[in-house]
């Protein structure tokens, strides 16, 4: 027992050594938890990472898009863009809004071309897209039939008298002689008539879509727009804004200011008092009141 007890029995030099040496691994292990060993952490990075840190993120944007396109998109009219498919597209938000007020007027982009003048998308998005635009069956019909002129293969036959119809009276047929119309823009013309009960005027057809500047020259020369009992009458002093905004040359917004403007001036009287309300069309508003009860 006195020799097992022996060896806890220190000296004043041993106590003070093993005092020492706890003291230093003490300091050790404040020093391991308190100091970071790795270099890389404090140094800041250069100009030239940084640079190369924001071109990597612009590459990988244009990978997101590019594998989006890839396994995503397949093909799309581009006129009926919405803001959160333009943004996944990788179009900016002024782009979208130029398309977006392009088809306010009625109007819509007929061609990959035509889609760049209106957004002004740079051309290496314009690469990316335009492969999966799709367009009416009409346009692609246009476009063969002028390479088709320019190779000569353009057939005359004998030129049959045209004689003048009234438009609310011809049929889908008789729609169909006019060059450059097949079966769906007859369709859509007739569909067109068929909201207004019948058409007012010979201009109307010019807004319609799917009609061209050459196809609306067609119309013209041969048909005409005579008086109908059809037509719909718009009582616009007395409807509400609901019953406004079903009128196809309205829409919510105009049929609100429609009203405002009523309850502030009193009834619409003319021509002249549909020029103050904001928003309405002036290329179309001659037609619009020949729809209108005063």
């Amino acid at each position: 027992m006195k020799k097992i007890k022996s060896y806890f029995m220190f000296s004043r030099e041993h106590r003070s050594g093993i005092f020492l040496l706890l003291l230093i691994i003490l300091l050790f292990q404040i020093v391991w938890f308190c100091y970071d060993f790795n270099p890389t952490q404090k140094r800041k990075p250069s100009n030239d990472e940084i640079e190369w840190l924001a071109i990597q993120e612009e590459i990988d944007s244009i990978k997101q898009v590019n594998d989006f396109l890839k396994n995503q998109i397949k093909p799309f009219n581009p006129n009926f863009i919405s803001d959160y498919k333009g943004s996944i597209l990788g179009m900016s938000v002024e782009e979208i809004d130029r398309l977006h007020q392009f088809r306010a007027q009625d109007k819509y982009v007929n061609s990959a071309k035509e889609f760049q003048q209106v957004t002004k998308v740079s051309n290496e998005l314009q690469n990316k897209i335009s492969p999966y635009f799709k367009f009416p069956d009409w346009v692609a019909n246009k476009e063969s039939s002028s390479a088709k002129s320019k190779l000569n293969y353009k057939v005359f036959p004998d030129k049959e008298p045209i004689v003048q119809k009234d438009i609310n009276l011809a049929s889908q047929e008789e729609i169909m002689k006019v060059y450059g119309i097949g079966k769906k823009i007859a369709e859509i013309i007739l569909n067109e008539k068929q909201k207004f009960g019948a058409f007012v005027s010979i201009e109307q057809l010019q807004y319609i879509w799917g009609v061209s500047p050459e196809v609306y020259a067609g119309l013209q020369e041969r048909f005409f727009v005579g008086p109908s009992s059809l037509i719909k009458k718009i009582d616009i002093n007395n409807l509400s804004m609901k019953e406004l905004a079903k009128f196809p040359y309205f829409n919510y917004y105009l049929a609100k200011d429609i009203v405002t403007y009523r309850s502030m001036n009193g009834d619409i009287q003319n021509i002249e008092d549909l020029t103050k309300i904001k928003g309405i069309p002036d290329e179309k508003i001659k037609i619009i009141a020949l729809y209108l009860e005063f």
